[in-house]
């Protein structure tokens, strides 16, 4: 787990969790808040906090097979902590934050996002997106209206049409995915994703000479080459090796 504030942002506004928890179930979120001053940090970070808290207490009865409407109910829950902090504060009007969370635990996994923070899958050599950006590019693009590369370069390819904590109501997308053994879960903000190619990204989670902590750092070095205009974070999944972050630790 890797986060930097990047070449241009004077605050890192990005927030990242990873750790097992205790039903077993290891688990990782990042954020990457939006809003006025300071806005966006406090948005991402109450997001983070409200998941871990409810994922704390992720029932040792419930299967990730089942536990869909479970992530559901928790990404939920933490759209209200952030959109009622908003409402009670005027110095954090509008703020809210993308989010994306992996739960991995056997041969199962579940994904839950919203925004444009993004999860990729490396699986045999092949980078595999498993989210789908909730941004104004991506309709333009689904619809026909852009191209791929006219997306990548839009100006407006950062307007997100869903955030968490910007209304009172969210839709939440939680996909079902399965796990087995070689397996790399990529988690990471738009700092990365909208800087670093996919073939780059891929070809740095296939370098067998680089240990997990060193491919996080290589992203975050690509996305700053790339010219660092935001603020990046990179979590990596894998069941090799031994790291022991029960308890879990925050980016």
């Amino acid at each position: 787990m890797r986060s930097h504030v990047g070449k241009v942002r004077q605050i890192n506004e990005d927030q990242a969790w990873s750790g097992s928890l205790p039903s077993g179930i290891t688990a990782a979120i990042v954020a990457d808040g939006m809003g006025g001053h300071r806005a966006g940090d406090v948005a991402s970070s109450l997001a983070v906090d409200s998941l871990v808290q409810s994922l704390q207490v992720w029932g040792e009865g419930t299967s990730l097979k089942d536990g869909a409407s479970s992530l559901t109910d928790m990404i939920r829950k933490a759209n209200k902590v952030v959109y009622e902090t908003a409402s009670l504060n005027e110095q954090y009007h509008n703020m809210g934050t993308t989010v994306v969370s992996a739960l991995v635990d056997g041969s199962t996994g579940l994904i839950g996002h919203i925004g444009d923070s993004r999860a990729y899958r490396l699986r045999a050599g092949r980078l595999e997106l498993l989210t789908e950006d909730h941004t104004l590019v991506n309709e333009l693009t689904k619809s026909g209206q852009l191209s791929p590369e006219e997306a990548a370069h839009h100006p407006r390819r950062n307007v997100l049409t869903r955030a968490l904590g910007t209304d009172r109501e969210v839709e939440v997308d939680v996909q079902a995915i399965d796990w087995q053994s070689g397996d790399r879960i990529l988690l990471c903000s738009d700092g990365l994703s909208g800087l670093v190619e996919a073939s780059d990204i891929e070809a740095t989670l296939e370098d067998s000479a680089l240990q997990l902590e060193e491919q996080a750092q290589k992203l975050i070095d690509l996305a700053l080459a790339a010219g660092g205009d935001d603020n990046i974070t990179v979590v990596l999944v894998s069941d090799e090796g031994l790291v022991n972050a029960t308890g879990g630790e925050t980016a």
